[in-house]
């Protein structure tokens, strides 16, 4: 049986309505939807995206039944306007849209006029008494059938043309006489056989069903994959085409095209904004042949008509329940709607129209919610580069770390900070690959750039704690610093020299760029606490220092669900103190080493505890392999330099660097197996996280520690570690005498082995949190600061459909964290459960983190924010998908160790 393939619409009757934007595209349903409301829409019929997908796949041949239900429906459309298509003296005229059910604006094509030859141009003439409009709505059917159809270079065309105004010393395509006209078109209609070896053709269903076939394919045009791709919509859904009886706004003064937003696209203002051409067609906007007006100004010239479109703009945002975006036509003073959809808007100014829409009882609170994309959200918090400024994109890299940032090029950390301090201004810090001794430098910078790594690389996720702009991986800069240079393509820069970098898109441009600083409106404070009455998991922060915690509560974080003590060891004042005791050769060198530390340690945590008084802090302690902390082997200033500080044999510095090296350092020796190899170190954070409490407790303040132990995977090591944990905390609480302990003790579940036996790990533990970067890398298999040299190919080839360090592998990695929880809780039914790695701050991640029921998630202070949005747009989606989460969440309360 054949489908039904065409839906026709107009005249206050539709076959289609609002909910068939799957089968009509956008378009197509809201122009079907409109009809029956009585909107003032030109008849016409929409042939659906299936018979464009159909059409695609079986090279280029039309479904079968396709071209029978067209002619019926343009029957049908000859009968509702008393006119005929390819008729000589009252000839019907036709366009030819497309639109897919996601709006893709300009990407695919349009097609005007379609029916016209020279005998309905005549007639055409001599109806509307009016030559020139006739010959002008030929020659454009002309040139855009050329440049659609048959691959004329519309540049070509456009040449005739100026060369005629030329000659007629005229300026604007309005201004050529009329008797011009139809040479013009006759020269165009022979350019294109010339360059194109095939002829425009005058017969009507001819033009009409190539322009169809034409349109289809534009699906597959580069700019509308790209666009695709940029906006993650699928390559499967295709476009439906609509066909829709011509209205013209070229027939004289009392017409004219335009394009209007029902309210302010920028700023979100309830006022009707947008531009027209008075005596135009709609193309004229689109390929800025001339300039349009503000749509208020047609208050002056086209008063009637203006408060119609004023009117119409308010009935269809209400009917809509959105803003709108309305291309309209005004033929002979008649007001004619083409299409409306949902318009695009700034992000302030969606989270603007959101509030507002809702106070006004357009829509729901809810509804309001889901319009609001939290990528919006992002884009809110972070500087943009203005949209007006010219830019020159030199390379493209992985966006790490939202925002914009103009700096003069640097490519040494600790040279950056010696530039700062005596010259001032922004710099960029340009590197292969950061590393933890650059740390200094990255905070002194404005933005970083790396040519190598991913998302969760060094750089990407400092950056992101630091709310900093960060592009990584962008492997067409080649560095060289031996020259102070970076070459890319054809371009050299050189230190000192203007970069900008956009770490939303990725994209690295030369010079520096204005930007536009972000302003929280009264209405985005509004928006967080909707967001917190909805949602049901905490959003908590990963915070190492007690600068960063204070960012993080401002935006709205319910604790620290991962306080990194690494960061803390780089400082300048006491990275030494950490060396000496990597270096001792006894364990009683490395207690005397670690004892000049704890102090600094200390002071840490008193500083985080009071900024985060009454939240929970979560401290993992160390995890990073020792290497990690000292001189590279092969840099021999460096090791010397150490040797001499900290007074010891050049050669024991040498041979104890050249030991500590690891082939495979992220599967190394790190995280737990350091507790087990050097306990004193734990022992040493351990102490300093109870003290630090136990004296600010005394004080008055309410301190909620968490002490959390990294990379476990064996049930033996647990047992172990939580046993130095314990007692070393009874020590401090004896010592003090404190009258009980009072701290939560968990784990990081960050490899699958762990995952898998969480049946067996979670008796000894309060809490679990997924180091989900570690847990997708030893998952994958892939090296988190190496998968950016192959990570275009892999999305390229189709092999990935996303990073899966930017959102959670459902399938593998959402499994074993699926896996895991049921598990866990199956031996202890108190147990909660919390993600800390940067998936925590993805939105797409947070919902699949909400449906297997984790309690929290924790992510980079700048990113709260967004958390907590997606947190409460995950619990409405969920419950509208009537999807229940995997398990009751327990409380977000802190209880004492077991």
């Amino acid at each position: 049986m054949i489908p039904k393939y065409v839906y026709s619409f107009g005249n206050g009757t539709a076959e289609g309505r609002a909910d068939l934007k799957d089968l009509l595209g956008g378009k197509g349903a809201n122009l079907a939807e409109m009809a029956r409301m009585g909107v003032p829409v030109p008849p016409g019929f929409t042939i659906i995206s299936d018979a464009c997908n159909l059409y695609l796949k079986e090279s280029q041949e039309l479904p079968e039944g396709l071209k029978e239900q067209a002619e019926a429906a343009l029957e049908v459309l000859e009968k509702s306007t008393d006119t005929r298509f390819g008729d000589k003296t009252d000839p019907l005229l036709v366009s030819v849209r497309s639109g897919a059910r996601i709006s893709m604006p300009g990407m695919m094509d349009t097609i005007l006029n379609l029916g016209l030859n020279e005998d309905s141009v005549r007639a055409l003439s001599k109806k509307t008494n009016n030559p020139r409009f006739a010959w002008d709505s030929f020659r454009r059917l002309i040139k855009m059938y050329g440049n659609v159809v048959l691959g004329m270079p519309d540049a070509v065309l456009t040449t005739i043309e100026n060369r005629l105004k030329a000659e007629r010393n005229v300026k604007l395509d309005s201004e050529l006489p009329a008797e011009d006209l139809p040479m013009l078109t006759q020269l165009m209609r022979d350019e294109i056989k010339k360059f194109t070896g095939k002829e425009f053709p005058l017969e009507p269903r001819e033009q009409l069903w190539t322009a169809i076939q034409a349109v289809f394919s534009s699906w597959n045009n580069p700019r509308a994959i790209a666009y695709r791709e940029m906006n993650e919509i699928s390559h499967d859904i295709g476009t439906a085409v609509t066909v829709q009886t011509m209205v013209f706004g070229n027939m004289g003064d009392d017409c004219a095209t335009g394009v209007a937003f029902s309210r302010d696209p920028s700023t979100g203002a309830k006022v009707l904004t947008g531009e027209f051409l008075p005596n135009a067609q709609g193309e004229d906007i689109v390929a800025g042949t001339a300039t349009p007006r503000p749509v208020l100004e047609m208050k002056e010239i086209l008063p009637e008509v203006y408060g119609e479109l004023e009117d119409m703009a308010r009935k269809l945002e209400k009917h809509f329940k959105d803003v709108q975006d309305i291309e309209f036509t005004i033929q002979n003073g008649k007001l004619w709607i083409l299409q409306t959809r949902a318009g695009k808007r700034a992000a302030q100014a969606s989270i603007k129209v959101a509030t507002d829409l809702t106070r006004e009882r357009v829509m729901g609170a809810t509804q309001a919610f889901l319009r609001i994309t939290p990528q919006q959200l992002e884009q809110v918090l972070h500087p943009t580069i203005d949209p007006s400024a010219k830019t020159e994109v030199v390379a493209h890299g992985l966006p790490a770390s939202p925002g914009a940032a103009s700096g003069r090029v640097a490519f040494n950390p600790d040279e950056l900070i010696e530039l700062q301090t005596r010259e001032g201004g922004a710099f960029i810090l340009v590197r292969s690959e950061t590393s933890a001794d650059d740390i200094r430098g990255i905070n002194a910078a404005v933005g970083i750039l790396t040519t190598r790594g991913g998302i969760t690389s060094h750089a990407a996720v400092v950056a992101r704690g630091m709310g900093k702009c960060c592009v990584v991986g962008a492997s067409a800069i080649d560095i060289h610093e031996d020259k102070d240079e970076f070459v890319v393509g054809n371009r050299i820069v050189s230190k000192g020299e203007w970069i900008t970098l956009d770490g939303t898109t990725g994209e690295v441009m030369l010079g520096e760029l204005p930007t536009i600083r972000p302003q929280l409106s009264s209405e985005f404070q509004e928006l967080m606490l909707w967001s917190d009455l909805v949602k049901e998991m905490g959003v908590m922060t990963n915070a190492d220092t007690a600068a960063d915690s204070k960012v993080a509560r401002q935006f709205g974080a319910e604790g620290i669900g991962l306080c990194r003590t690494e960061h803390m060891f780089f400082q300048q004042d006491r990275i030494d103190h950490f060396r000496k005791a990597i270096l001792a050769q006894e364990k009683e060198e490395r207690e005397e080493a670690l004892k000049e530390l704890l102090p600094f340690q200390k002071a840490d945590f008193l500083d985080i505890f009071q900024v985060m008084e009454g939240l929970p802090v979560t401290v993992r302690l160390l995890d990073p392999p020792l290497h990690e902390f000292l001189p590279l082997p092969h840099d021999e200033e460096g090791l010397t330099s150490l040797a001499k500080r900290l007074d010891l044999p050049y050669r024991r510095v040498r041979e104890r660097v050249h030991a500590l090296e690891q082939f495979n350092p992220m599967l190394g020796h790190r995280g737990c197996r350091l507790g087990i190899t050097f306990p004193e170190i734990y022992e040493m954070q351990v102490r300093a996280i109870i003290e630090a409490a136990y004296e600010l407790i005394r004080q008055g303040t309410t301190v909620l520690p968490e002490i959390m132990l990294p990379f476990i995977c064996i049930e033996e090591e647990l047992a172990i570690l939580r046993e130095l944990v314990f007692n070393t905390a009874e020590k401090v609480r004896l010592e003090m005498n404190f009258p009980e302990a009072s701290f939560k003790f968990g784990i990081m579940i960050e490899l699958p082995r762990a995952a898998l036996i969480a049946d067996k790990l979670a008796p000894y533990c309060d809490f679990f949190s997924f180091g989900t970067n570690d847990l997708t890398q030893a998952t994958y298999g892939f090296s988190r600061d190496d998968i950016g040299t192959f990570l275009p190919a892999y999305v390229d080839h189709g092999i990935l459909k996303k990073d899966p360090f930017a959102t959670v592998d459902k399938s593998a990695v959402g499994e074993l964290m699926r896996t895991c929880a049921e598990r866990g809780r199956r031996t202890n039914s108190n147990l909660k459960i919390g993600v800390c790695g940067e998936h925590g701050g993805d939105p797409e991640s947070v919902k699949f983190f909400h449906q297997i029921g984790v309690d929290y998630v924790s992510c980079s202070p700048y990113r709260v924010p967004v958390a907590r949005f997606a947190a409460s747009q995950a619990a409405i989606l969920t419950k509208s998908e009537s999807v229940s989460p995997d398990h009751t969440r327990s409380k977000m309360v802190h209880g004492g160790a077991k």
